[in-house]
C-alpha cells in the first residue's frame, strides 16, 4: 500500500496531537507533527535524508501568533507515524525565530515543490486565503471540518486540485484580481526606474542603509541618496517602507548579499 505522509504543523499542542493521531488512524496515512515553522523544515530536512518525504503538510493559519510557551515539540506516540524525530521549536535553551504560517507556505514552496500545503484556518477571510494560494498552498480548510473532508482535501491536492469552500471563493477571485492590478501598477512603476536605481531599489529591499549601498555600489553617499530620492518618487511613495513594499509586489527581490554581483563600473562621485 502506498502511504500518505502527512506532517500536521501547529503551535496548538492539544490540536495538533488530536489531529495527528486521528489522521494517523487511517490505514494509507503516516503521520508527524511539528511544533513551529522552524522545527517542520527540520523535520522535512531529516525525513528527505532518511528518504522518507513528506507528501502533504497541514499548516495552521495562524502559526506563531500564540505564546511562545506553546511553540514547543509535540508529542511522538502516534500509531503508524513517520519514523522521523520531531525538531525542537527552541534548541539549546535559546529562542528561535517565529514563522508564520503563510511564509512557511511560501518558503516550503520555494525549496520543497513536491509537498502539497494546505492551510487550517479558524475562520474563512477571503484576503488571506489569497494569500496563501499565492504563496503555492493548494488548499483553504476550515479547522472544524470533518475528518473525512479534510482526508478528501489531502488526497486532492495530491491530485494537483485546489480546494477552497465554496463561500471563500467569489471573494478569494475577488482579492486575487485586485493583487494582480496592483502588481500590474508596480511593474509599470518600477520599469520607469533606471538601471542604477533598479539595483539601488534592491539594496533597500535587502534593509542596506545609505551607507552600505554605497559601499557596494561603489558611489558616494551624496550620490546614493539623489538615487533614493529618485526611486521613491518615481514610485510614487514617501518612505522606503513604502517603496520596498510596493517593490515587492512588482516582484522585485533583494540583492543577493551574500554574493557580488554589482557592477564595478561605478566611480565615486
Amino acid at each position: 500500500m502506498v502511504r500518505i505522509r502527512v506532517l500536521v504543523v501547529d503551535d496548538h499542542r492539544i490540536f495538533a496531537e488530536s489531529l495527528a493521531a486521528a489522521l494517523a488512524a487511517e490505514p494509507d496515512v503516516e503521520v508527524a507533527a511539528a511544533g513551529s515553522g522552524p522545527a517542520a523544515l527540520r523535520c522535512m530536512e531529516r525525513a528527505a535524508a532518511e528518504g522518507r518525504r513528506f507528501d502533504v503538510m497541514l499548516v495552521d493559519a495562524d502559526l506563531g501568533a500564540s505564546a511562545p510557551s506553546a511553540a514547543q515539540p509535540l508529542a511522538q506516540g502516534f500509531s503508524r507515524a513517520v519514523a522521523v524525530p520531531l525538531a525542537r521549536a527552541v534548541p539549546d535553551g535559546g529562542e528561535e525565530a517565529i514563522v508564520d504560517g503563510i511564509s512557511l507556505v511560501a518558503g516550503v514552496r520555494a525549496t520543497r515543490p513536491g509537498v502539497r500545503t494546505v492551510v487550517l484556518a479558524e475562520k474563512d477571510d477571503p484576503g488571506r486565503a489569497a494569500l496563501a494560494l499565492q504563496a503555492g498552498a493548494s488548499g483553504w480548510v476550515a479547522k472544524d471540518c470533518s475528518l473525512q473532508r479534510l482526508l478528501a482535501v489531502i488526497r486532492g491536492v495530491l491530485r494537483d486540485e485546489t480546494h477552497l469552500a465554496p463561500a471563500l471563493l467569489t471573494g478569494v477571485l475577488r482579492e486575487l484580481t485586485a493583487a494582480r492590478k496592483h502588481r500590474t501598477e508596480s511593474e509599470q512603476l518600477v520599469e520607469s526606474l533606471t538601471p542604477r536605481e533598479r539595483e539601488v531599489l534592491r539594496c533597500m529591499v535587502a534593509g542596506l542603509g545609505r551607507k552600505a549601498v554605497a559601499e557596494r555600489l561603489f558611489l558616494s553617499p551624496h550620490t546614493v541618496r539623489t538615487h533614493m530620492q529618485n526611486v521613491l518618487g518615481k514610485l510614487g511613495v514617501h518612505s522606503t517602507l513604502a517603496a520596498v513594499a510596493l517593490a515587492r509586489r512588482a516582484g522585485v527581490g533583494p540583492v543577493d548579499l551574500a554574493g557580488d554581483v554589482v557592477e564595478r563600473g561605478g566611480q565615486l562621485a
